[in-house]
């Protein structure tokens, strides 16, 4: 499998399936990202049958958690009898849960978690949305926590474009392993491979003797067209196959992990972009093959007719 494609599976993501938009706004999911939630949005329309999406996300993203919003109305689906299905179909390989907006009667409640959590046996729960949705942020921030949806990760990673680059000079000899080899205004070039919001891995051009634990100030970041500035510190090198890997941490103006809160709300832009970018353009290629596949079918059952 290519590596490209590797890094797109990899990670647990969560989908909320046919979700009220006002309830459930999309621009809630770049802060979730930020929290090491990667979380999408799928929708239902007329290019590609809902349960042959939910079908194909199951089967491509093995690590997945589904969230059905069961107030919507989806042609050709019943909720109940469709999630039991699926359930039934898949059992332990999948986690799902359920949102609904609230309920007529605290009665309507209670026998929908039970029907769902206890009959069907979902794992993700119940969960019912509030009308304002300032407070399903955090309702949801809640959920996924305890669903443990960011894994075992604790931020979400971006592979990034072969233009991202860090430069930095270096004027401490203390931060070499050897301080003899230390020449005034050393300039170091070199190719970041992916990022996070707390970090990023990288690789230089010449050779680099750095102490783990070494801080580097006024470093230089592009990261797929995004430049910034940040101090940063070594956390670990170890050697691969093309030389030597470098991780770096981000650090802010006071000398505390993490960055500065302007570069921090851009750079997590940028990594929502990235990463989300990339994991719709696998959906939506993989939709597509099954349009086509069906369409292909269709017409060969019309030629049969025909005939």
């Amino acid at each position: 499998m290519d590596d490209s494609i590797k890094y797109v599976l990899e990670g647990r993501k969560t989908f909320f399936i046919v979700p009220d938009v006002s309830l459930l706004p999309e621009a809630y999911l770049e802060d979730y990202m930020n929290r090491g939630y990667e979380a999408y949005i799928v929708n239902d329309d007329k290019y590609c049958p809902l349960r042959t999406k939910v079908d194909i996300i199951i089967e491509t993203f093995k690590d997945s958690i589904l969230f059905f919003y069961v107030d919507s109305v989806v042609e050709g689906i019943e909720w109940r009898k469709y999630i039991l299905e699926l359930q039934r179909k898949y059992g332990d390989s999948i986690l799902i849960g359920v949102l609904h907006s609230p309920c007529e009667t605290e009665e309507e409640r209670i026998e929908m978690e039970k029907f769902y959590v206890f009959d069907v046996g979902i794992q993700c729960g119940c969960i019912t949305l509030e009308y304002q949705k300032n407070k399903n942020y955090p309702l949801i921030d809640r959920v996924l926590y305890a669903t443990q949806a960011c894994g075992r990760r604790k931020s979400v990673r971006a592979i990034c474009d072969s233009a991202s680059r860090v430069t930095f000079t270096l004027n401490d000899a203390n931060a070499l392993k050897n301080a003899d080899r230390f020449v005034k205004n050393m300039m170091f070039k070199g190719k970041i491979l992916d990022v996070s919001i707390s970090h990023f891995s990288c690789t230089f051009d010449r050779m680099l003797d750095l102490k783990i634990g070494a801080k580097i100030p006024d470093v230089l970041v592009n990261i797929n067209g995004m430049h910034f500035t940040s101090d940063t510190i070594l956390l670990m090198q170890r050697e691969i196959p093309s030389g030597m890997l470098f991780v770096f941490g981000f650090l802010d103006k006071n000398g505390k992990k993490g960055l500065d809160p302007d570069n921090e709300s851009r750079l997590l832009e940028k990594i929502y972009v990235m990463v989300s970018d990339r994991v719709k353009a696998l959906m939506w290629e993989k939709f597509d093959e099954a349009r086509k596949k069906a369409q292909a079918n269709k017409n060969r059952f019309v030629a049969s007719q025909v005939k």
